[in-house]
């Protein structure tokens, strides 16, 4: 009896033993801090552990909380910004920042979620100031950077007073309400279909002057042409002339057959149009006469000619 109640008084002790021992350590890992506390309050200078490790308290009266010492994001909700050209704009921005003080953050905030809930308040507050000093412009293209470091810094003023420190804030997307983007669409549209509009009328317009001054060249220069034409034609029939008279003031009677003979190719070509006339006509004189004379013109030297182009009415000329 006496061995069985020592067993069992050993094994209580045991676990006893179990317990306040796993009462009494924690553990802290290499991505935490930690902060312990003895009836709510921090312990003294032991009350901060920021080095990873097994490490002792007092059991049952004390505990630990821990906190991260990594950065940390905070999402911050769309909210509508007045800016300084009165453009109404939808912000989403958020922040990362780091707890640099964690007893100070303990007593602050209490939890990481409590300051998340501190700093997205700051950070809503400082994007309103900040960008209700802006233009819609400087936020969009010309001082976007500028205005995150001013926000950031206006931020971080507060989070130092939590133990944190803020590390960077961003603006994801800064745009415009829904129905405004909307009507500013369409004014752009509008916009853009009368520019399109004025550069076709100015394109059409160019197109008649280039047009009227090409029609005005051709014409100029089919001018200059007909005439520079007409001259050369002028001056071929003048030297033309002046080589048949040579011609015919060294032999007559050459030219006079020389001509007859053009007549004939002239006139007896083979085509729709016919005439009739006598053998005997002075028009044959050189078929019957090697020498072309004799007849009422043989004296004069003269030779009628016989265009291709003569009327069918010709066909009641002379009979033979």
């Amino acid at each position: 009896m006496n061995r069985s109640v020592m067993g069992f008084g050993a094994l209580i002790a045991l676990i006893a033993i179990v317990v306040i021992g796993g009462a009494s350590v924690f553990t802290v890992h290499q991505t935490e801090q930690a902060i312990v506390l003895r009836f709510g309050q921090p312990v003294g200078e032991r009350a901060l552990v920021t080095r990873p490790g097994l490490h002792l308290k007092a059991p049952f009266i004390e505990n630990v909380v821990y906190f991260d010492n990594r950065i940390l994001d905070l999402e911050s909700a769309k909210q509508e910004v007045l800016a300084a050209d009165n453009s109404r704009i939808e912000v989403d921005s958020f922040l990362r920042y780091r707890i640099v003080d964690p007893l100070r953050f303990f007593q602050t905030v209490r939890t990481i979620q409590g300051g998340n809930n501190q700093l997205g308040s700051v950070l809503n507050s400082a994007v309103r100031r900040v960008l209700g000093e802006a233009t819609m412009m400087q936020l969009v293209r010309e001082d976007r950077a500028n205005l995150m470091h001013k926000i950031r810094d206006q931020v971080n003023a507060e989070a130092i007073k939590l133990g944190a420190n803020v590390i960077d804030v961003r603006i994801r997307r800064a745009d415009l309400p829904r129905q405004i983007s909307e009507q500013v669409f369409l004014r752009m549209q509008t916009e853009r279909q009368r520019e399109a509009s004025e550069f076709r009328a100015q394109g059409a317009e160019q197109k008649q002057r280039i047009e009227s001054r090409a029609d005005r060249d051709v014409t100029v220069l089919r001018a200059e042409a007909q005439w520079q034409a007409d001259q050369v034609r002028g001056e071929g029939d003048g030297t033309r002339n002046k080589i048949f008279a040579e011609a015919y003031g060294k032999d007559p009677d050459f030219f006079a057959f020389y001509r007859s003979m053009q007549a004939y190719e002239t006139g007896l070509k083979s085509s729709d149009t016919r005439f009739v006339i006598s053998p005997s006509s002075e028009f044959f004189r050189f078929f019957g006469r090697a020498g072309g004379n004799g007849g009422s013109s043989a004296g004069n030297g003269a030779a009628p000619e016989a265009k291709a182009g003569a009327q069918p009415d010709a066909k009641a000329g002379a009979q033979p």
